[in-house]
């Protein structure tokens, strides 16, 4: 009932629609969100108490506070509004059974959608460490999510071996992805089951390189035909390489550096159709680090060593670290340490992933405009406190319409 003297607004507004989550919502606003589940064929009946915009905000929300329980998140989803009475007789906290079903209605779909339409590049300019003369600094890595031992999961997924040729405890699923360097934004990805590999899953990730980019990469991704498919559409490469891969110097540069070759792992003999590349050998004098006899190995599409010396390539290697702190603060400090992702199905757990991606570009994106507007580095800004900032905003705006 309204108070004295307030009048009760006409209204077939559901709550479910009022919900708002705060960053996720200015990132990802509520027509947004409805253009690409459109899109993706789930747009659903607007009278159900979970309709598809919801679903989507829950999934986001779940990530956001991860190790929550379905209902509890959806009560901090509600917890701000004041003035809930008014809405009681039309909405109550759905029960965990329902936002199962309505996730399973969802897909992952819609989320996998989104990252793609809202992902993109957030360094500036001025950005420190995103730059390199005229190239963007990008790295490409991989890493895993245990998900839960469902037999769905188990026979989609796969599951590792222990030295011992013992099966892991859990399935998991493979994630692949790009991430700019100087913001730690990952702007694309892939998923797969385990036993796809992480060159085989890269393919998918190289369309969206262009001129502007430099590509850092570790040795895990190595051979002519990655190579080749990372550099079509005109990105340079800087690549760690394996120290037994065969580099025959065919011209030794001033700066220390020199012209080789690459060929298919099958054509080491006959080198009948091999790439011209530039190598960087360099060796790390760090009293930390037990001596190594080999050496760093480096390859790269950039052969001028007049514009680009081999000290200044060496030492911008070192930014491919940027995207293990990217992986480190998704799996570690926003997911949890060592937690399991709740889905006991593959779609469920693909959802999850893509729900997980878009909280850390979010949250990436808040930091970074706070340090462009603050003329700061992004990297002095703590993700952690921008994480506890994001799950505050959640619960303090929740009365605010989107």
């Amino acid at each position: 009932m309204p108070r004295p003297g307030q009048v009760k607004q006409e209204t077939d507004e559901r709550l479910s629609d009022r919900i708002a989550v705060g960053l996720l919502t200015r990132t990802f606003p509520p027509e947004l969100v409805d253009r690409v589940v459109a899109e993706c064929g789930r747009a659903g009946q607007r009278s159900r108490l979970l309709p598809p915009r919801v679903v989507v905000y829950f999934v986001l929300a779940m990530c956001l506070f991860s190790g929550q329980g379905y209902e509890e998140v959806a009560r901090l989803l509600t917890q701000g509004l004041t003035w809930a009475k008014r809405w009681s007789g039309s909405w109550q906290v759905p029960t965990t059974a329902a936002i199962s079903r309505a996730r399973a209605r969802l897909g992952p779909e819609p989320l996998k959608a989104l990252f793609d339409e809202v992902a993109r590049p957030l360094a500036t300019e001025s950005t420190p460490g995103a730059w390199y003369g005229r190239w963007r600094l990008v790295a490409i890595d991989g890493t895993v999510f245990d998900v839960p031992d469902s037999e769905e999961n188990a026979e989609y997924f796969g599951r590792p071996k222990t030295h011992r040729t013992e099966r892991c405890a859990y399935p998991q699923v493979r994630v692949v992805a790009l991430a700019e360097c100087g913001t730690h934004a990952i702007t694309t990805a892939v998923l797969g089951p385990r036993s796809l590999s992480e060159p085989a899953l890269a393919r998918e990730l190289f369309g969206r390189l262009g001129e502007d980019d430099l590509l850092l990469a570790d040795r895990g991704f190595t051979g002519l035909e990655l190579w080749r498919a990372a550099a079509a559409g005109g990105a340079d490469l800087l690549w760690r390489i394996r120290s037994h891969q065969i580099l025959p110097v065919r011209q030794e540069l001033p700066d220390g550096s020199y012209l080789s070759e690459i060929v298919a792992a099958k054509d080491h003999r006959k080198r009948a159709d091999p790439t011209v590349v530039r190598v960087i050998e360099y060796a790390l004098d760090d009293p930390g680090r037990p001596a190594r006899d080999v050496p760093y190995r480096l390859i790269t599409t950039i052969l001028d060593h007049g514009a680009v010396p081999a000290t200044e390539l060496a030492a911008l290697y070192n930014e491919r670290w940027e995207i293990e702190t990217a992986l480190d603060e998704l799996k570690t400090h926003q997911r949890g340490p060592s937690q399991i992702l709740r889905s006991r199905s593959p779609g469920g757990a693909e959802q999850e992933v893509w729900g997980h991606l878009l909280v850390h570009y979010a949250i990436r994106s808040l930091m970074q405009d706070t340090a462009d507007q603050d003329g700061l580095d992004a990297d002095r800004l703590s993700c952690t406190r921008s994480i506890r900032l994001a799950r505050r905003q959640a619960t303090a705006r929740a009365a605010i319409s989107p």
